[in-house]
């Protein structure tokens, strides 16, 4: 154990966040510890207290205070139940934090929860590794499908979590996803309103783990049936062969753009369940299986979230890279990002 410090940031360290510096000075520490010795007012920057956040810059005098030797920090048990891999993934896999909100850019295969067939290893599992010195763990907002990535909304109190969930209920959160589909859909923009409920049974197909789609108006046959809506916008399309589409789930049901995607003939690339693995489909798309690597995955992407601050009031949109199977085939296909406007239903006057 070390004992107090009192550092200068020379101009060779440059202007950067505190918590950089402090990582590049004391590398065995993590993040949490970082952070923890920031919160709790024991780093001092001339003589004030400062958040990991705060930039430091040339000739101001840092307190470090008595720190763990790196020995010890590296024979110190790692975060309980969570193993040092996963750790490291998840908390590379924050895009921003406060002391309010956590955002995550989940990685295509980990589930949200635990449940049926989903294994002891999801996000909900690995929050241990959220926690940055805080007390408790962060709670989850909302879910994506196993297989789908990107943005992931979780709060670090109960307060938060509630107010984060009633503007997600009132439909005052909005989400836009990214896929690709099979074919190219007529109307390139639009919406689609069919009802969902669970199909039933339990069968080799899938039933009852899967959505079916209902018509509106034969929607009173179907007392569980729940009043579903996905605007899409069709962004770049490869010949009638494959479409790259923004979605905005207007409601939020289970799997509700796989299974309107496929309920109009464009069933998403990689989806098994819902047709968008297969070489031929019915309806109006081409076959989704379209050779190599491309069809082996779900290429659906919680592409962006937007809403206010339960806390501070201010309005905040948070984008989340593609995931490495979906840049590849952006790659493959020659789509760039930058041709396309992030929010096209606002664009387009659409919102």
């Amino acid at each position: 154990m070390s004992g107090v410090q009192i550092l200068t940031v020379t101009e060779d360290d440059g202007e950067q966040r505190l918590d950089r510096w402090l990582k590049r000075k004391f590398p065995h520490l993590n993040q949490i510890q970082i952070e923890k010795i920031c919160r709790t007012g024991q780093v001092r920057v001339d003589s004030a207290r400062a958040k990991a956040s705060d930039r430091v810059v040339p000739g101001q005098d840092i307190r470090v205070p008595p720190l763990p030797d790196a020995e010890a920090v590296a024979a110190r048990p790692r975060t309980p139940g969570v193993s040092a891999a996963d750790e490291k993934m998840i908390q590379n896999a924050v895009l921003w934090k406060d002391e309010h909100i956590i955002v995550l850019n989940k990685p295509p295969g980990l589930p949200s929860q635990g449940g049926s067939g989903q294994g002891d290893r999801h996000v909900d599992g690995l929050t241990e590794a959220l926690k940055f010195g805080y007390k408790d763990r962060p709670k989850l907002v909302h879910r994506l499908d196993k297989d789908t990535s990107g943005i992931l909304l979780l709060a670090r109190t109960d307060r938060i979590a509630r107010a984060l969930s009633e503007a997600l209920r009132h439909r005052l959160t909005r989400k836009i996803y990214w896929a690709v589909v099979a074919g190219v859909p007529h109307p390139k923009q639009g919406s689609i309103k069919f009802h969902l409920m669970k199909a039933p049974g339990h069968g080799r197909g899938g039933e009852g783990e899967k959505m079916m789609c209902i018509h509106p108006a034969k929607a009173k046959d179907y007392p569980d049936a729940k009043r579903s809506q996905t605007d899409y916008f069709t962004l770049w399309f490869l010949g009638t062969r494959l479409s790259w589409m923004a979605l905005e789930p207007v409601t939020g049901r289970t799997h509700q753009l796989r299974a309107h995607m496929a309920e109009i003939g464009h069933p998403i690339l990689g989806d098994g369940k819902y047709g968008g693995g297969e070489m031929d489909n019915p309806g109006d798309g081409w076959g989704a299986g379209i050779g190599g690597d491309l069809s082996k995955k779900l290429h659906l992407h919680a592409r962006s979230i937007s809403f206010e601050h339960p806390i501070t009031k201010k309005d905040m949109t948070f984008t989340a890279p593609l995931p490495d199977h979906m840049a590849r085939t952006w790659k493959a296909l020659d789509w760039k990002i930058g041709d396309v406007p992030e929010d096209p239903f606002a664009a387009f006057g659409g919102r």
